[in-house]
Order: C-alpha cells, then structure tokens, then sequence
C-alpha cells in the first residue's frame, strides 16, 4: 500500500535515472529514496514537490498521493477505517 512510492520509482525509471541521480538531486541519502518507494519511508511534503519539478509533473498528483498513502497508513489497521474515511470525504466534499 504505497502508491507514491510506486509512482516515483515509475517516474525514475522511466526517464532512466538512477536512484543517486534523484537524490543528489533532492540532497538525501540514496538509501532513504530507497526506502520510500519500498514504502518502508515517507518522504516530506517539500520533497515531494521537489520530485514533482524534477520529474516535470504536475505537483498536485505527486501530493495526492502522498496525502492518500499518509491517511491509509494512520488508519489502514482499524475496523472503522472504510467508514470514518466515507465520513470524512462527506464532510469535506459539504464544506465545499
């Protein structure tokens, strides 16, 4: 369950970069790009948007995505997870 880690690595992969070539670019440790698109790490906001004008793709899909893998991980174990989910994607969408 790690859709933001699968999209860089995609991204990465298909402009044929290697992991340190990214993080030199972002300034980490190549291991901890690693980790984040194993899904064993979470990148921050910031660098996610860095990735997003490395990879020249629209930051908002990069950051829906990181938003979506940080709410499924903080809820993904509890029974109500489904329900409070529905619950608040209602609230949102009538606060709209």
């Amino acid at each position: 369950m790690n859709s933001l880690g699968e999209r860089i690595r995609n991204l990465r992969e298909s402009k044929d970069l290697l992991l340190g070539q990214v993080t030199a670019y972002l300034e980490i440790d190549t291991a901890l790009l690693s980790k984040m698109e194993r899904g064993a790490r979470r990148l921050t906001r910031e660098q996610v948007v860095a990735l997003s004008k490395h990879f020249g793709v629209d930051e908002k899909d990069l950051l829906t995505l990181w938003l979506s893998d940080k709410i499924l991980n903080s809820v993904k174990d509890d029974k109500y997870a489904a329900l409070a989910l529905n619950k608040a994607t209602e609230l949102l969408t009538n606060k709209a």
